[in-house]
C-alpha cells in the first residue's frame, strides 16, 4: 500500500466495506466538495450495493467484481427503477470503485468497464409567464397582527402573528425561486450576510461550492423588506443563526417546506398540480430567453459550470426561433 492510503480490512467479515465507506464519505466531502444531498444519496446507493453483494454471497468488499455490479443494475432495471436513478447508481459504482482501487481497498478498479444506462433529460413542467404572475399574486393577504385587547387571548394573537410571518416568508420564497432562478438548496442556504439590498444582489453558493452573484427584482426587494421587518423577527429563535429564511420552529428553512409552500400556493392560485421548485427555476430561465436574454447570461444566472447544461436545461420556443431566423438569416 502506498503512502497516503487508508488501512483496509477487506477480509474481516465486511469490515472492508465499513472502512471504505467512511473513507469515501470523507473523500466526497473534503476532496470532491459534494453537497450534503449528494453525499447522502451516494451513501444510500452504496448501502444498496453492499446489501446486494451480501445477498449474492460476497460479504467482503474484496469479493466485489464486475458481474456483481452488472447484476445489481440488472435487478433494479427488472424492478422498474427509473433510468435516471439507474444512471446515478451506475455513476456511484464507478466513482466508488475507482476510489477504492486507488486507496487499496480493491486490488483493481472493477467498475472500469461498467456501462450505465443512457438517460434522456426530461424537460420539467414549467409555467407560462401569465401563470407565473398568477402564482406570485396568489398570496393570501398578510393581515396586521391583532392588537392586544380583552377577549383576544395571547395564544390566538401569537398564532395570528405566526401565520402572518409565514405568509411573508412564503412570498419571499416564491419571489426568489422564480425571480432569481435559485435551486432549493441555494435558497435554503442563504444567510443574512448574502443579501446586498442596495445593489439587489444575492451571493449564492451553488453546486461544488461555486459562488455567484444573482440579481433580484423590485417585487423580491419589497418581499424581503417585509420579511425582515415583520416576519423573521417573530419566527427567530436561538436556532436561527444567520439563516435568511426560517421555518415555523425558528431554525433554517428546510427544502421539504419549500416544496410544500409551492404546492399550497399552486392550489390557492387554481393552477395545475405537479410543478416543482426546479420547474419554477426552469420557468425563469425560459422566460429570460423569451425576453431576449442570451444563453451565456442565462448560464451565469443559473450557475451552470457548462454552457452545454444550459442548452439542455432551457428550450427555445418556436416563436423565438422564427424571430431569430427572420432577423438574422439572409434567406429569411
Amino acid at each position: 500500500m502506498t503512502a497516503g492510503q487508508e488501512p483496509a480490512e477487506a477480509g474481516a467479515g465486511g469490515q472492508g466495506w465499513a472502512e471504505a465507506t467512511l473513507a469515501f464519505r470523507r473523500h466526497l466531502i473534503a476532496e470532491r466538495n459534494r453537497s450534503p444531498q449528494t453525499v447522502r444519496a451516494y451513501l444510500g446507493d452504496l448501502a444498496g450495493l453492499r446489501a446486494h453483494a451480501a445477498r449474492a454471497g460476497a460479504a467482503d468488499l474484496a469479493e466485489l467484481d464486475l458481474n456483481l455490479l452488472r447484476g445489481w443494475l440488472a435487478a433494479m432495471r427488472v424492478a422498474g427503477v427509473a433510468p435516471a436513478t439507474l444512471a446515478r447508481r451506475a455513476s456511484l459504482a464507478r466513482v466508488f470503485c475507482a476510489f477504492a482501487a486507488r486507496r487499496g481497498y480493491l486490488t483493481e478498479d472493477v467498475a472500469a468497464r461498467l456501462v450505465g444506462a443512457r438517460t434522456v433529460r426530461q424537460v420539467p413542467q414549467i409555467l407560462s409567464a401569465e401563470a407565473a404572475r398568477t402564482l406570485l399574486a396568489s398570496a393570501p393577504p398578510a393581515s396586521p397582527p391583532p392588537a392586544s385587547a380583552a377577549g383576544v387571548g395571547q395564544q390566538r394573537e401569537a398564532a395570528a402573528r405566526t401565520r402572518r410571518a409565514v405568509a411573508l416568508r412564503d412570498d419571499l420564497v416564491l419571489e426568489l425561486l422564480y425571480g432569481s432562478g435559485l435551486r432549493v438548496s441555494e435558497l435554503c442556504g442563504l444567510d443574512l450576510g448574502d443579501v446586498d439590498e442596495e445593489r439587489r444582489l444575492l451571493r449564492v453558493r451553488g453546486k461544488g461550492g461555486r459562488e455567484r452573484s444573482v440579481p433580484f427584482g423590485v417585487p423580491a426587494a419589497a418581499a424581503l423588506r417585509a420579511w425582515l421587518r415583520a416576519g423573521r423577527p417573530w419566527l427567530s429563535t436561538g436556532a436561527a443563526g444567520a439563516a435568511l429564511l426560517l421555518g415555523q420552529r425558528g431554525g433554517r428553512l428546510d427544502p421539504r417546506a419549500v416544496r410544500r409552500v409551492l404546492r399550497l400556493r399552486m392550489a390557492d392560485a387554481a393552477l395545475p398540480a405537479g410543478l416543482t421548485p426546479h420547474g419554477l427555476r426552469h420557468s425563469a430561465a425560459t422566460h429570460m430567453l423569451e425576453g431576449g436574454a442570451d444563453l451565456r447570461s442565462v448560464q451565469e444566472f443559473l450557475g451552470h459550470a457548462s454552457l452545454a447544461t444550459t442548452q439542455i436545461y432551457t428550450h427555445v420556443t418556436p416563436e423565438r426561433l422564427r424571430a431569430a431566423f427572420e432577423q438574422a438569416h439572409p434567406r429569411a
